[in-house]
């Protein structure tokens, strides 16, 4: 089968790799459609843990083409899409809710091969069945969508709450529209691309703000936000983010840094200012309650992708610069 494969940092071909089949309890499914995900970019630049060679892709949809020994409740050409989380399940995090931080924790497309191919293997338990009204190019939303319940769920918004985000791109757009079904009297977003505030804008955000003019923008805030979010993974952002937080403010820290990437942080002003600093990693069960949202249809997902691509223009896109105008680009197979 064609296969994207990362072999080294900085590198990646297409080539032929042998289809995987289904074992014991597995689903093969025939890919549709992957997200490109920011955690991608950082696999082919060698800043996250991934090892080499790889095959990635870990938001995908697809049709089953096959069903492993001791699989039920599938058959071949079933409409599907999968939660790529792999956790073992008896580990002290995986028994109290925190499978994402399993001991053995392992996922398609970042330490096992995943779906920017023809064919990936899937365990069936992973695996969710779409309904005909839900497009593939919807479905491939699920796992970011996922991404982004657990991060409302690490939050824990009070109505009311006024919230700055970081990052207008694919993912801060998500946020933007599940942010405001949570009551937030007021959703300031920060971006370099005007297209990018004004689409926030459009999905509820309050204001849109060129990060040039964040130094006006500060002296109209004086006490800051109750909540920041940081969607960009840019250490300097970041740095800048943490600025806008007010006496007993939470901020999170949702983008994909590099693996080595540092910042400053002021320790007196953590302690007397009473700040919450929280991460969100991927997926914690939230498959479920994001596949639900989006069969709902409460998300507007179309304008979010800004492109769709071949496979065979993988290597390319990886390798190329990056256009700050895209947002969710899709590769169809």
């Amino acid at each position: 089968m064609r296969a994207l494969v990362i072999e080294e940092p900085n590198k990646a071909v297409i080539k032929e790799v042998e289809a995987p089949i289904a074992g014991p309890g597995e689903v093969v499914i025939r890919v549709e459609r992957v997200g490109i995900c920011g955690t991608d970019i950082h696999i082919y630049k060698g800043e996250f843990i991934s090892p080499y060679p790889i095959i990635p892709g870990h938001e995908f949809s697809g049709i089953v083409h096959e069903i492993g020994e001791g699989v039920t409740g599938f058959q071949a050409g079933d409409r599907v899409t999968a939660d790529p989380s792999l956790f073992c399940g008896n580990c002290e995090y995986c028994l109290t809710h925190r499978s994402n931080q399993c001991v053995n924790w392992n996922a398609l497309g970042n330490t096992v091969n995943g779906s920017m191919a023809e064919y990936v293997a899937v365990t069936a338990r992973n695996v969710v069945k779409i309904p005909d009204t839900m497009s593939f190019e919807e479905a491939a939303f699920i796992e970011p969508m996922a991404c982004i319940v657990h991060a409302l769920n690490r939050l824990q918004i009070q109505a009311g709450n006024r919230i700055l985000l970081f990052g207008a791109g694919a993912m801060g757009q998500l946020l933007i529209q599940s942010v405001v079904r949570t009551g937030a009297s007021q959703l300031a977003v920060v971006d370099l691309s005007e297209a990018k505030l004004d689409m926030a804008l459009k999905f509820g955000a309050t204001e849109g703000i060129l990060f040039d003019q964040l130094d006006t923008f500060a002296k109209q805030n004086p006490n800051g936000f109750d909540i920041v979010i940081d969607a960009t993974g840019i250490p300097a952002v970041i740095e800048k983010a943490l600025t806008f937080m007010g006496p007993t403010a939470k901020y999170l820290q949702f983008g994909v840094t590099p693996e080595d990437a540092s910042i400053r942080i002021n320790p007196f002003t953590l302690y007397h200012k009473d700040w919450t600093i929280l991460g969100s990693m991927a997926i914690n069960q939230t498959f479920l309650p994001a596949f639900n949202w989006i069969k709902g249809k409460r998300l507007d997902l179309t304008p979010i992708v800004s492109k769709v691509i071949s496979l065979e223009e993988m290597p390319a896109f990886l390798a190329g610069p990056r256009d700050s105008g895209l947002m969710k680009v899709q590769i169809q197979l």
